[in-house]
């Protein structure tokens, strides 16, 4: 699925995100990653201050809705501070800057996940949505 939204109209997009499970987010610098996750946070009724955990790797919203940014470290990185086992608890798991290498590690481990591409586009942003 491919959607071409502005900020505001992100709800669109997270009424088609799993609610459980890992979603991969990828995109350049700035490309709005953690505005997608601020308008998943908000779609599931929690009321909390959303930033980029790019230096503390991981916070938590509410009861189950886990956020991490591998931005710095990479999914080797995640594996050796004990992260990636994370992604197997219940609960959704946000991944800013899920890489290749995250992917193929998931499939290992017959674990499903949703990726959404973002990028520019003319009017606000496109995100590709894509299951595997």
């Amino acid at each position: 699925m491919i959607f071409e939204l502005l900020e505001n109209e992100l709800d669109q997009l997270v009424r088609v995100l799993p609610k459980s499970g890992v979603v991969l987010l990828s995109g350049d610098l700035a490309s709005g990653k953690t505005t997608l996750v601020k308008a998943i946070i908000k779609a599931h009724g929690i009321d909390e201050s959303v930033t980029s955990p790019t230096f503390s790797l991981m916070q938590i919203y509410g009861k189950d809705i886990y956020h991490y940014d591998i931005y710095q470290i990479g999914f080797d990185g995640m594996a050796k501070n004990g992260l990636f086992e994370n992604l197997f608890e219940e609960g959704l798991h946000l991944v800013e800057w899920g890489d290749e290498n995250l992917e193929k590690a998931l499939k290992k481990n017959g674990e499903s996940y949703t990726l959404v591409k973002i990028s520019p586009s003319k009017n606000g942003r496109k995100y590709e949505v894509i299951s595997a």
